[in-house]
């Protein structure tokens, strides 16, 4: 199924409500003022996201919190944090110094934390705009090259929405990026579901 403009900006749109809330609870959680944004949300065969993503990290070793949801859509949703950007977000949310042993003591917690409300936040968003109903598994952390954390998707036929994320601390002028992935394995029905909500719109 094609997307048209109108269904891409719809998605965007649910993505960028569920990272509005997720930001007001990460607020809560630390001093500094968290802002997210997404510059982009792409619809992608799995195949595609996976080159995509493999160009950009190649055997890097990377952050991931991913979790399991069914319902009216089924998939798997993730988060992946490069790096860089899982040990600057575990350093402010945790007051520890980068680089610490003690930053690596905490940060599958934190991120399995900050992964949790990002990805709740979204899939929250898109049930409740479109009035569906969803169940989710337990949050999964990961770290591995994006080889092995997108090794079960990029051989079959879901549908990937990969949106781009910027987080930025606006205190202390840290940028940096997380990757949101859904691996939509009824996507013709969150379509359809964004049609019928247009519609009424």
């Amino acid at each position: 199924m094609n997307v048209t403009a109108e269904q891409m900006d719809a998605l965007q749109e649910l993505i960028n409500i569920g990272v509005g809330r997720a930001a007001s609870l990460l607020n809560e959680m630390v001093d500094s003022h968290i802002r997210l944004e997404i510059p982009f949300v792409k619809v992608l065969t799995a195949l595609e996201a996976y080159q995509e993503l493999a160009i950009r990290f190649h055997d890097d070793s990377l952050a991931s919190v991913r979790l399991g949801f069914t319902g009216s859509f089924y998939g798997t949703a993730g988060l992946i944090f490069p790096t860089e950007s899982a040990s600057t977000l575990v350093a402010v949310l945790t007051g520890e110094e980068a680089g610490s042993t003690e930053l690596d003591a905490v940060k599958i917690g934190t991120l399995s934390e900050i992964g949790n409300i990002v990805i709740n936040g979204v899939m929250g968003s898109i049930s409740n705009v479109l009035k569906q109903h969803m169940n989710y598994t337990l949050p999964v952390y990961l770290e591995d090259t994006i080889d092995n954390l997108l090794l079960s998707t990029h051989v079959n036929n879901s549908k990937i929405l990969l949106a781009q994320a910027r987080f930025s601390i606006e205190q202390l002028e840290i940028i940096g990026d997380i990757i949101l992935i859904f691996e939509v394995s009824t996507f013709d029905a969150l379509i359809n579901a964004i049609n019928n909500e247009i519609k009424m719109i």
